[in-house]
């Protein structure tokens, strides 16, 4: 994964609420998985631990900060000797580090890895967590050398690869995705002409071909399908994405499932989309899953395996009994749900409108599990898409000219 990977966690105490302060606890007894690539910092403090320090450790927030606070005071007898001040700024900065890991002050503990291989545990989790936030960014150029990811120049030799038109174009596709991707998509109609243009692997850098082709699906709109497969490294990619402007409201999905035929109703999830299951208490934000074509069934495997793979160490031996029981109880719930013990219910908010759940019937409006809601997106979801700031007024000058001729 081509991203740096950072979680911010908030941590609050108040000495007067009991309730705070057991959170506060449970704050500090976090598992943290820190690789020989992360950071960690914790900028009230200024302070900030670097990679080559507790490389590869499997600890607590706690943990790690009563380590580096021992770590500190293991040469402070020498410090007295030789610098003095400097030995007793260290003692003032060892208290203040203590008094966090022990509860006695809020911190912001922020994890950074370059090479996304560390872990900030949610104890909340499936849910989501207020105090926990992580963001995914592209790496710099020094970041990729440092990790060993830099290119060597000979990449220009490998020649890319693909042929244009409609039946190899097709098969192409086919190639660069997974069955149940292609199948879907093909379902409705075939692309009568696929482009091709060059492009970088996403894995390894080195020159290939994107193949793309627009399709219209029924009851929804045209999409754009483009897939890419690299010779070198036998990297695969396809993507999704919705055609035409940008819609002026967000658009909320929502289907009873009741039956098997309910299972196997198309799904197209952007990666705007969110995706609740209210009977379950489940909640996934938008960008989770990325943008997917599958099936209600499919959606739902996709989701235990994706929980498993997040949180895959979560189910080993060193978990206390009770989370790892409720764990096991949340994805046993989210299994039953593919045996339509009882009906429950899918849905799936996009503000960009560019998701889609299929209908049972020919006719939309004879389909009376499915409900889709179009409402006005708010001012936080238009400032999180980026929509607030954008300035059309030059494309617009020259699509839409105003003629003041007399």
């Amino acid at each position: 994964m081509r991203g740096i990977m950072r979680c911010n966690l908030l941590v609050r105490y108040s000495p007067g609420d009991h309730v705070i302060v057991w959170s506060f606890r449970q704050m500090l007894d976090r598992q943290v998985v820190k690789s020989e690539t992360a950071t960690i910092k914790i900028p009230q403090l200024d302070f900030e631990i670097p990679p080559e320090a507790q490389r590869g450790s499997l600890s607590t927030v706690e943990g790690i900060l009563l380590r580096a606070s021992e770590e500190l005071q293991a040469l402070q007898e020498e410090r007295k000797k030789v610098d003095p001040q400097t030995a007793e700024a260290i003692d003032q900065f060892i208290v203040k580090l203590k008094a966090c890991a022990t509860g006695s002050s809020s911190f912001t503990f922020i994890l950074e890895d370059p090479a996304g291989n560390s872990f900030v545990e949610n104890p909340f989790a499936p849910s989501l967590d207020p105090s926990l936030s992580i963001e995914f960014y592209e790496r710099t150029h020094e970041q990729d050398t440092s990790l060993g990811y830099a290119f060597e120049s000979s990449e220009a030799s490998v020649e890319p690869h693909g042929s244009v038109g409609a039946v190899a174009g097709r098969r192409a596709i086919a190639q660069g995705s997974s069955p149940e991707f292609a199948e879907a998509l093909f379902r409705y109609t075939a692309p009568e002409e696929v482009m091709t243009f060059p492009s970088t692997c996403g894995a390894c850098a080195v020159s290939c071909e994107t193949r793309m082709f627009l399709t219209k699906i029924p009851y929804f709109q045209e999409v754009i399908v483009m897939a890419s497969t690299c010779d070198a490294c036998g990297y695969r990619n396809s993507e999704l994405k919705a055609g035409g402007a940008i819609p002026a409201k967000g658009k909320k999905v929502s289907v009873a499932v009741k039956n098997i035929r309910d299972l196997s109703r198309d799904v197209i999830k952007s990666d705007t989309a969110s995706v609740l299951i209210p009977e379950i208490d489940l909640e996934l934000t938008s960008g989770t899953l990325g943008g997917v074509v599958t099936t209600v069934e499919g959606l739902i495997t996709k989701i235990s395996e994706a929980l498993e793979r997040v949180h895959g160490f979560t189910f080993g031996d060193s978990l206390e009994e009770g989370r790892k029981n409720k764990w096991l109880d949340f994805r046993a719930r989210l299994i039953k749900l593919l045996s339509l013990e009882e009906p429950w219910t899918l849905i799936m908010d996009d503000a960009l409108a560019n998701s889609f759940i299929a209908p049972s019937c020919d006719d939309i409006k004879d389909d009376h599990q499915l409900t889709i809601e179009v409402y006005e997106r708010s001012w936080e979801q238009n400032e999180e898409l980026g929509l607030n700031d954008m300035d059309t007024s030059a494309a617009d000058a020259v699509y839409n000219p105003v003629d003041n001729a007399p």
